[in-house]
């Protein structure tokens, strides 16, 4: 099933802050006609452990919940690509651990996010070989959320999607404010390197666009994600703009975990 690119924005902005937001607004029910055989394996493995992913993260302050205690083993492997020379990844391709990132590009988690956290978890963990990150786009919050998706995705074919990500969440904005209006992503895109702004906006409209949207949204939506950001660290939950050292608290269990194996 693609994702709707006329989905309805939603009445509500997240913003972090002292002030309590409206909840979370859980996507419609969804029904497919085939769910990835390893994602339903995953949600048996895991139910109990992902539980955490289905609220709050945009919902509430980003570093409210408790880390989980690390599962044994890896129960999310069934879901980690480690495709070689995948632009939605960094990290080598056989690291010990697995972040699964969910992101939507509207939501004011991800940026805080993006800005206050990810830089140091790439050069602590990523650079030293530990981690690799693998990027999944869950697109919620209505139509400029899909069409910042695409573009990121389309940026990647080019192998810019990480200068896109920085340059779309480098700065705090509101929802649905025209930032990711269709007519402004080729600017952003330039501003990520990107060279050939056709074959960029021919790539955001193309089928191959759509499968990847959809695969993101189904493995998402079969974990019972429902806000951004939302990670999965070797199977370990973490949900929201957590604090870097919540990530490290993860990264290093998982690790030692790994390493008992």
């Amino acid at each position: 099933m693609p994702v709707s690119r006329s989905r309805k924005p939603k009445n509500s902005k997240q913003r972090p802050g002292p002030a309590k937001p409206a909840p979370a607004r859980r996507p419609a029910p969804v029904r497919f006609g085939v769910v990835a055989l390893a994602a339903l394996l995953v949600c048996a493995l895991v139910v109990g452990a992902v539980s955490a992913l289905g609220g709050g993260g945009g919902g509430g302050s980003p570093t409210a919940q408790e880390t989980p205690t690390a599962p044994q083993g890896n129960p999310a492997e069934a879901l980690e690509r480690r495709v070689a020379d995948d632009p939605y990844a960094l990290g080598d391709v056989d690291a010990p651990v697995v972040m699964l990132q969910y992101t939507d590009f509207q939501s004011a988690f991800d940026g805080v996010h993006a800005r206050d956290t990810h830089d140091s978890i790439v050069q602590e963990y990523v650079d030293s070989g530990v981690l690799r990150i693998e990027f999944r786009q869950f697109p919620i919050n209505g139509p400029e959320s899909d069409a910042a998706a695409r573009a990121s995705w389309a940026a990647g074919q080019q192998g810019r999607f990480w200068e896109f990500y920085e340059v779309a969440l480098g700065e705090e904005f509101h929802q649905n404010d025209g930032r990711f209006a269709e007519d402004r992503l080729p600017e952003l895109a330039q501003q990520a390197g990107v060279e050939d702004v056709d074959r960029f906006l021919a790539d955001m409209e193309s089928e191959a666009a759509t499968e990847a949207m959809t695969q993101d949204t189904n493995e998402a939506l079969s974990l019972g994600v429902s806000a951004t950001p939302a990670f999965l660290v070797n199977g370990q939950p973490l949900q929201g703009a957590q604090p870097l050292d919540e990530f490290r608290a993860a990264i290093d269990a998982a690790a030692e975990a790994a390493s008992q194996d």
